[in-house]
């Protein structure tokens, strides 16, 4: 449960650190703003001609009587556009540290200067457009990831009881595991840590994962939140990667590391 709370509060660290560094705040909004600008048409795109499509794709129910022909693409037209949905909630944060990876390897170097007890922050030595392949290539390989939990999940869905009940729960806590994969990934991959590594990293302590992406998730639902929260998402998964890793973190007035007043420092789970 310790590791529950630590995991939030990194969320509301980041969040605070990045009220007090409001020009490093504006620069952070662009990415999202103009990722959702994309997903908005998309989404706008499918709620329009999502029913001719369903249309297009079943012929076979044209003589259908009504009203099982209605039903049956009603039906389908929402099911495409929950999918729709569900894969923008999946891949919003993915697609926005893409566009914004120069933003954000930047902001989380500053972070990373700014908690470190000597001022410094890793880098990675690698041309930018060496960084976006290595990005998007390992972005792609937890969306092929996270479909198969939303296709499962999306299965389970059908099970009485179990599926209007655990099963929209579990599929919060992947979202946030996979979320904070995503974020994290901007400070571990600087370290030079790759994707296999990364995922073994928080599985280890799956307990802070949650308890800093399950709540974000939840948050990115919203409309429009996801774009202001994630500047201190990414600055508080920063601040996370150094728990994970075990790197110090700058003394306060009280000589206590803050990394320590976060999180115990215990064996991996």
């Amino acid at each position: 449960m310790h590791d529950l709370g630590a995991g939030f509060r990194y969320l509301i660290k980041g969040q605070r650190w990045m009220a007090g560094h409001g020009r490093s705040y504006g620069f952070g909004l662009l990415p999202g703003l103009v990722t959702l600008v994309l997903y908005a048409a998309a989404l706008v795109a499918l709620a329009l001609w999502g029913e001719d499509f369903v249309t297009w794709a079943t012929p076979f129910a044209d003589d259908w009587a009504s009203p099982w022909l209605g039903l049956f693409r009603g039906f389908l037209t929402a099911v495409l556009f929950a999918l729709g949905l569900l894969l923008a909630v999946l891949t919003f944060t993915a697609v926005t540290l893409l566009v914004g990876q120069p933003f954000y390897e930047n902001l989380s170097e500053q972070v990373d200067r700014d908690v470190s007890p000597d001022g410094t922050a890793p880098e990675s030595g690698l041309p930018l457009w060496r960084e976006l392949w290595i990005s998007a290539r390992d972005s792609l390989r937890i969306l092929a990831r996270a479909l198969i939990w939303a296709v499962l999940l999306f299965a389970l869905g059908f099970i009485p009881v179990v599926g209007q009940t655990v099963v929209p729960v579990v599929g919060f806590f992947v979202t946030g595991f996979f979320l904070t994969e995503e974020l994290a990934a901007v400070a571990l991959q600087r370290r030079g840590v790759e994707l296999r590594a990364r995922l073994a990293l928080l599985r280890s302590r799956k307990r802070l994962v949650w308890g800093f992406g399950t709540p974000l998730g939840l948050a990115f639902l919203v409309p429009f939140v996801a774009v202001f929260l994630m500047p201190g998402a990414v600055a508080g998964a920063t601040m996370m990667a150094r728990d994970l890793l075990g790197e110090g973190f700058k003394e306060d007035g009280n000589g206590e590391e803050e990394g320590e007043r976060e999180t115990e420092r215990t064996p991996a789970h």
